[in-house]
C-alpha cells in the first residue's frame, strides 16, 4: 500500500513583507503550508505502522525543484512534480486535473492527503475535485485514520461532535488543521533528502492545457489596524479599559 500527499508550494508567510498595505511575494522565499506538513506527518505514520511508501504530488513553479527537498526530509520517500512556470495563479480545477493525471501513475496508491485549505488562498476545493475526476470516495476535516486491510477507519471532526466512518480504498482524506505535530527533520535526513529520487514534468509533457481561467487578482491589501495608544500603569487601568469596550462584566 501506497500513500500519496498533495503539498502546495506557497510563499513562505513567516517572511512575507508589507509595503504600501500590499504583500510584497517577489523574492519571498516559497515553503509549504502547515496543514500539508499534518498531511504529510499522517502518511509517513500510517507507513511507519503499515509499510509502503509515501509519494509527494506537487504543482509549482521551477523552484519546486528544490523546495521539495523539505517534504522528502519530512519522510517522503519520491516525489513526481509538475515544476513549469505557466501553472502560475492556475485556478483550483486545473490544480486537481494535474493532480489526478499524476496519481493515476502511481501503483497501488491507496489513501491520498490533502490539507483542508492551503497557506494563501484557503479555498479548500482541490481534494474534493480530486476525488470526483478519480471517482474515489472522500472524508473531509480529518483527525485520526486507521487503515484495517481494503478499509480505513476515519474520524472527522464536525461542528459539535466526532464522527467515525469506515471508507474503502482507495480513498482521499482531507486533513484537518493540528491533526498531528509533523517532525523535525534530523540533519541526516535533511542531506539524503537531495538524493531522494523525483520526478518532474511540464504542462507540455503531460499534453494539459489549462481548461479554465486562470485566477487574477485585482487587490490584496493588509488590514488597518488603529492602536488607541491608551497608557496602562496598573491593573485597574486594564479593567476599566476592558469595562468600557463591553468586554467584561460588572
Amino acid at each position: 500500500m501506497n500513500y500519496v500527499v498533495a503539498m502546495k508550494q506557497i510563499p513562505d508567510l513567516q517572511q512575507l513583507r508589507i509595503k504600501n498595505k500590499k504583500p510584497v511575494v517577489e523574492g519571498t522565499p516559497v515553503t509549504f503550508g502547515a496543514i500539508d506538513k499534518n498531511a504529510l506527518e499522517a502518511a509517513v505514520q500510517l507507513k511507519e505502522a503499515n509499510g509502503g511508501e509515501v509519494i509527494v504530488v506537487s504543482v509549482g513553479n521551477e523552484e519546486l525543484e528544490d523546495s521539495i527537498k523539505e517534504a522528502m526530509a519530512g519522510g517522503g520517500d519520491r516525489a513526481i512534480l509538475v515544476a513549469d512556470d505557466d501553472t502560475a495563479e492556475l485556478q483550483s480545477f486545473d490544480n486537481a486535473a494535474i493532480i489526478a493525471e499524476l496519481i493515476k501513475n502511481i501503483d497501488d496508491a491507496q489513501l491520498i492527503f490533502f490539507a483542508e485549505g492551503s497557506g494563501d488562498n484557503y479555498s479548500g476545493q482541490v481534494g474534493s475535485i480530486v476525488a470526483s475526476l478519480l471517482g474515489y470516495p472522500q472524508v473531509g476535516f480529518v483527525t485520526e485514520v486507521e487503515v484495517q486491510g481494503d478499509k480505513a477507519k476515519v474520524t472527522r471532526a464536525l461542528e459539535s461532535a466526532d464522527e467515525v466512518v469506515e471508507i474503502a480504498l482507495p480513498a482521499v482524506l482531507i486533513v484537518a488543521a493540528g491533526l498531528n505535530t509533523p517532525r523535525i527533520p534530523a540533519v541526516t535526513a535533511v542531506l539524503k533528502a537531495g538524493k531522494k529520487p523525483k520526478e518532474v514534468k511540464t504542462l507540455d509533457e503531460l499534453d494539459y492545457r489549462p481548461q479554465a481561467a486562470k485566477i487574477k487578482t485585482i487587490e490584496n491589501l493588509a488590514p488597518d489596524t488603529d492602536r488607541k495608544q491608551q497608557p496602562i500603569k496598573s491593573v485597574d487601568d486594564i479593567v476599566a479599559i476592558l469595562r468600557e469596550d463591553g468586554l467584561l462584566r460588572r
